[in-house]
């Protein structure tokens, strides 16, 4: 017997199962994802003053960049109207 009335040939079958199912690479990623948020929680536990932040408050939206707007000198201006190629 093995886990609760589940023998170890019952176990291998379901393994093979959920790998056919499911693949290794995609197995490997949660894998990994879950050992990270394993490791993560234990530093959390383990000092939480380290780790917390002050909460951001939530009615703020966010801040938009100010955009400075390009100013160009104006070319001085003239009395006389510039006269086109007919006229000169």
């Amino acid at each position: 017997m093995g886990f609760g009335g589940i023998s170890i040939w019952q176990l291998l079958i379901i393994l093979v199962i959920i790998v056919l199912l499911f693949g290794t690479k995609r197995l490997r990623g949660i894998g990994t994802d879950l050992g990270s948020a394993i490791k993560g929680f234990r530093n959390s536990v383990k000092d939480p003053e380290e780790t917390v932040e002050p909460a951001a408050p939530v009615a703020q939206s966010p801040q938009q960049p100010q955009l400075k707007a390009e100013t160009k000198e104006a070319a001085p201006v003239s009395a006389e109207q510039p006269k086109t190629p007919e006229q000169r």
